[in-house]
């Protein structure tokens, strides 16, 4: 868009861009309802190849946006996780895209019934900043096997991997298909205020609520991805070394901006400090002990988010806790954050009330996993819990008095790239799933088929009541009531 153009021109040409593409959309929709089995396969071969071809660039423009990303993180975490959810799409579409064969009542026998699976139509998916491209192309592979059409807002964060990841999309679907819209339109409401057959939104939830509400006004169903305070628990049954070096690194791969990063560490009262050892010297063996201008190790997206974690951490020192950073402070202007360990939080502190969203791990002592049960109910629904443990009961005990998204046991997070398994949160944490099967039935809608038998005489059931047909059905199935209820 031209830079000369005055700003409110822009933002009225992006409102009527994003307005016009739900109509080309909508359009479009209509007149092909519900695309073949091939023609799925090859949408999603298509987009396999891009995001193949496209990595490098993808890469270094995901790392422009943070101020630094590596390379290899940014492959593993949203590229490799992309081409694995649409080599699982391209494996098993066929198979899900087939009616599924039910059992009429016995009152019904003989007839048939089936559930297809149609396309919703035009789904709307609003990307966040913390992985641009995996969280795009997540919900865009089951949009796709399902049939719909799909509109992206992706984050104003990330204007470059916008740039590309639109280019990447433009070579191999016509708009009226996939379209990308990114930081040129201002006002988000404009994009979720469209009449969609579905939302998929990934963030905060207090943004969800506001998606959420105006989704409502449409009656548009959501799948809302919302994070929140994800717990790690770590048993007596566990070697300590090994939870701690597993923790940090999902508190610091991404600068630890991971909607299912363990948010905080529930650790025994007796094993605080080595706990804390332990993340120091893992976080030193991946890291070497520094991370400005470290090239594994990457930045906090904004000084804005800087700031927001600089703020929780001073509030936890002026509330009586210890802060003890893992490698030194970079200088001004890097926002090369180490990681930042909490011992002595308490509930009054922003540490313990609010997603954390980077590195900054509060280790939460506890004394019997009914107090870390305890300490895990008292706060809302998390997107995912991690135990460390060897001990099966403990951790089926820990497993069945708690709620979660999803669990990764004796790890963090290797749960939600698995995608023949379905991901999504419960409660504050989160609506609905995508990923695998569960997925393609969420942004499909479930039609029922009842086919009459020729021969069946479902006029038995009209006016006038009281045949001996009507009398024995409803004996039979109702009995006989009780005469002396008053």
């Amino acid at each position: 868009m031209n830079d000369n153009i005055h700003p409110s021109l822009q933002a009225m040409a992006a409102v009527e861009r994003v307005q016009r593409l739900f109509a080309a959309q909508r359009a479009a929709c209509l007149a092909q309802p519900c695309p073949s089995a091939d023609e799925r396969l090859e949408r999603l071969r298509a987009l396999k190849r891009q995001t193949q071809r496209y990595q490098g660039l993808l890469s270094e423009a995901m790392s422009t946006d943070f101020g630094f990303r590596p390379a290899a993180e940014s492959k593993m975490l949203d590229l490799l996780g992309s081409v694995l959810e649409a080599n699982h799409a391209i494996a098993h579409v066929k198979r899900w895209m087939k009616p599924s064969k039910r059992s009429t009542e016995l009152l019904f026998l003989g007839n048939r019934l089936t559930v297809t699976y149609q396309p919703k139509g035009v789904v709307g998916v609003i990307v966040p900043w913390n992985f641009p491209i995996y969280l795009a192309l997540g919900p865009l592979v089951t949009a796709l096997a399902a049939g719909n059409r799909v509109m992206i807002k992706m984050s104003e964060v990330t204007p470059a991997t916008n740039a590309v990841f639109k280019r990447l999309l433009a070579e191999v679907y016509p708009e009226d298909l996939v379209a990308v819209v990114g930081e040129e339109l201002a006002d988000p409401n404009v994009f979720t205020s469209l009449p969609f057959d579905h939302i998929v939104f990934t963030g905060s939830p207090a943004v969800g609520r506001i998606v959420m509400r105006t989704a409502a006004q449409n009656l548009t169903p959501v799948t809302l991805e919302l994070g929140g305070k994800s717990p790690a628990v770590v048993s007596r049954h566990y070697p300590l070394a090994d939870a701690a070096r597993r923790i940090t690194h999902g508190k610091s791969v991404n600068g630890g901006q991971i909607c299912i990063a363990p948010d905080y560490a529930l650790v025994p009262r007796e094993s605080v400090d080595a706990f804390v050892a332990a993340v120091r010297t893992g976080f030193e063996a991946m890291y070497g002990g520094h991370t400005e201008g470290n090239p594994h190790f990457t930045s906090v997206v904004s000084d804005r988010q800087l700031h927001r974690l600089q703020a929780a951490l001073d509030d936890a020192r002026a509330k009586g806790a210890t802060v003890t950073a893992c490698a030194p402070l970079p200088a001004a202007g890097n926002r090369q954050l180490p990681l930042h360990i909490v011992t002595g939080a308490t509930p009054d502190m922003t540490v313990l009330q609010e997603e954390l969203f980077g590195p900054v791990l509060p280790v939460v002592p506890y004394d019997q996993l009914d107090d870390a049960i305890a300490f895990i109910h008292a706060r809302p629904r998390p997107l995912a819990l991690y135990c460390f443990s060897h001990d099966a009961a403990e951790r089926d005990e820990l497993l069945r008095r708690t709620h979660s998204g999803g669990v990764t046991l004796n790890d963090w997070g290797w749960h939600a790239i698995n995608h023949d398994a379905p991901f999504g949160g419960i409660g504050n944490s989160g609506i609905g799933n995508y990923h695998g099967e569960e997925g393609f039935r969420e942004l499909s809608h479930a039609r029922t088929v009842f086919e009459r038998r020729r021969w069946f005489p479902t006029q038995l059931f009209h006016p006038p009541y009281g045949s001996f047909v009507q009398k024995l059905a409803l004996k039979f199935f109702l009995g006989h009531g009780d005469p002396d209820l008053r």
